[in-house]
């Protein structure tokens, strides 16, 4: 698949998943937004409730205060009037019942056409009665007015006055807000306080530390008379009620954010399998080149040597040899490049774990590596100072680490200055074993050091040509290294040299 077609791919899956998200918290803000909505309605309603009762308990108290004082002038105007007191159905039916006995009286009564006076005055004295008791329910009326007068002043008058507690008693809010909230379906505990209109606190319940909150809800009690309190209630869990109606929304969002992870990831790796690939498209062709001269030096010095002219000089046979024994070891450097690129695909079946002697294999490694640094003038030193040294190892790998290591300190020395290579052994540590390399090269800059165990990654030389490889080697030992169970580190000072340090169990 073209890179052009990947990207196309992971622009299109980034725009949905993105698009994906937005719409998901976008829902989840306004769902949040309209459940809060919903709940500061309700406590609310439920506050304006409560001062409403509040009020209406503070009338009755007034006017049970001045209930004798009505009673004691109702009876006294009831001495003074022979009807009843206010305008009740008791008074209304009274004069219903005088006027309806007038009439029948007078209807009963049979007309004499010889007392003519006499019946025009008794008319006359029901229409004068009549015209009295409206005069004297309508001074009833009037007086039991002022009366309720009287007790609405002393209210607005006297109301502030109060003590602030037995105007709104604790226990009395608690009971009537929680039933009008479970009313409402808002079952949660709650905290309240009642300050004044400065804010100064006159009480509260437990837990309600008054700080400022989105959660606290506020509410004027007795906005018309004097002195007016201020209802305060806040609710410990209300995001838990809130977030109850879109709970069901979280785990969409976080199996949306999974999905987007596990796409990132496969996007990622492949590239990253892409670019493998690559690469090993060109370390099979660069190998295949690779191979090729040494086979065909190879071939071409076996037929030379089926000549009977080149056999009878003891000069060319020597020469033909060191080509053979040359192209030899180079084709056999390949092959364990090879070998290094297999162990990362199936690292398991190609290595065969076996009881070893480190000191034995490092000497003979040491001994057969000489030569290639006497070539440049150098020297290497050997130590083997560990009194154990057997480990369980695959020991054609751990041959391998050990020449892989050499081979890079001999490819990045100083071109000043003949390379000198140190190889030792100890057990600072009874139960491993520590091998160290070190080598007075060109050394490694902090930023690569902590990459150069990297797959595929290749310290930059500068104007230098003449190291060839693709960044495996170093990553091959890492990963063998782990294989046997063991670590290795790497210490360095740049224009100075290097040192590695392997650490491997004992057996």
């Amino acid at each position: 698949m073209k890179k052009s077609i990947i990207w196309l791919l992971t622009g299109v899956m980034a725009i949905t998943f993105g698009a994906l998200l937005y719409f998901q918290i976008m829902y989840l803000e306004n769902m949040v937004k309209m459940r809060d909505a919903q709940f500061s309605e309700i406590v609310h309603r439920c506050l304006g409730a409560t001062g409403a009762y509040l009020e209406k308990r503070e009338t009755m108290h007034f006017l049970q205060e001045d209930i004798a004082v009505l009673e004691s002038s109702i009876l006294e105007f009831d001495n003074e009037s022979s009807s009843g007191y206010g305008l009740s159905s008791a008074v209304i039916d009274s004069i219903n019942g005088v006027l309806s006995q007038q009439t029948k009286e007078l209807g009963l009564k049979e007309p004499s056409f010889d007392a003519p006076i006499s019946r025009q005055r008794q008319i006359d004295n029901i229409q004068s009665r009549y015209r009295n008791m409206q005069q004297t329910l309508r001074g009833q009326y009037l007086y039991q007015k002022g009366l309720l007068n009287e007790v609405i002043l002393s209210i607005l008058r006297d109301a502030g006055q109060r003590p602030p507690k037995e105007r709104a008693d604790s226990v009395i809010i608690r009971d009537y807000l929680r039933n009008e909230l479970e009313s409402s379906g808002l079952t949660m505990p709650f905290n309240f306080s009642v300050t004044n209109t400065r804010g100064q606190l006159i009480y509260y319940t437990m837990g309600f530390d008054g700080a400022p909150k989105q959660s606290i809800y506020s509410q004027t009690l007795f906005p018309n008379t004097g002195s007016p309190l201020r209802l305060n209630v806040e609710f410990p869990q209300k995001n838990r009620f809130v977030f109850s109606s879109v709970r069901f929304i979280i785990p969409t969002l976080i199996f949306t954010l999974i999905l987007l992870i596990v796409f990132l990831y496969t996007i990622i790796m492949a590239f990253r399998q892409k670019k493998l690939s690559e690469i090993k498209t060109d370390f099979i062709h660069n190998m295949t080149h690779e191979l090729k001269t040494p086979i065909s030096t190879i071939s071409l010095a076996s037929q030379m040597l089926n000549d009977a002219s080149v056999r009878k000089s003891e000069s060319s046979l020597n020469r033909l040899a060191g080509v053979i024994s040359d192209e030899t070891k180079r084709l056999q450097f390949q092959v364990e490049k090879v070998l290094q690129m297999s162990v990362f695909d199936n690292s398991d079946s190609s290595v065969k774990m076996a009881e070893c002697d480190a000191n034995a294999i490092i000497q003979t490694v040491v001994d057969t590596f000489k030569i290639k640094v006497e070539k440049f003038g150098g020297t290497i030193s050997c130590r083997l100072d560990a009194e154990n040294s057997l480990v369980m190892v695959d020991q054609m790998h751990f041959t391998n680490i050990i020449h892989n290591l050499l081979d890079n300190a001999i490819k990045y020395r100083d071109e000043d200055r003949a390379p000198h290579l140190m190889i030792s052994t100890d057990n600072t540590n009874k139960k491993t074993l520590r091998i160290k390399i070190s080598d007075n090269g060109i050394g490694i800059k902090k930023e690569d050091i902590k990459r150069i165990f990297d797959k595929f990654y290749r310290v930059h030389t500068g104007n230098r040509h003449d190291v060839k490889g693709f960044g495996l080697g170093l990553a091959y030992v890492k990963k063998m290294v782990e294989i046997f169970n063991g670590s290795i580190t790497a210490e360095s000072e740049f224009g100075k040299g290097s040192t590695f340090i392997i650490t491997l169990p004992l057996i």
